[in-house]
């Protein structure tokens, strides 16, 4: 049953990013500045490689919060909630700016994926602690 639980907090974390960053598509690209084909969408976008990684790495994260939530004894929707919401505002989103200022990227950049992280993990965490 713990597996159902991390691939339906994994899902939920992948859907969460691709509307996230269909909303946020324009200034994510500018402010990464991704490399983009001659209509304006990134060259890598049709890659079904990109999305299957992507996605095994909701894995990873999501398997590991269900460890952690197990060891912490986090098992209502408030906790889950809370607990993701943490991980996600002062784990992540502080390592992913890190790395933004060590390579000069824009505070926008930062914002933008940090913001992702922060409600992904929110959003795995409540759904980890669903079933």
């Amino acid at each position: 049953m713990e597996i159902l639980n991390v691939l339906a907090a994994a899902v939920a974390g992948f859907a969460l990013g691709a509307i996230w960053y269909g909303l946020l598509a324009e200034p994510w690209m500018q402010a990464a500045k991704v490399p983009r084909d001659e209509s304006g969408k990134p060259i890598n976008a049709q890659n079904p490689l990109l999305y299957a990684g992507t996605f095994v790495l909701q894995l990873v994260v999501a398997g590991m919060m269900r460890h952690v939530f197990a060891l912490s004894g986090i098992d209502t929707l408030g906790g889950g909630l809370i607990g993701g919401l943490g991980i996600g505002l002062f784990f992540i989103s502080p390592w992913i700016m890190i790395n933004n200022l060590y390579a000069a990227r824009p505070l926008r950049l930062s914002l933008i994926d940090g913001g992702y992280a922060t409600l992904a993990c929110a959003a795995i965490g409540l759904v980890l602690t669903l079933f």
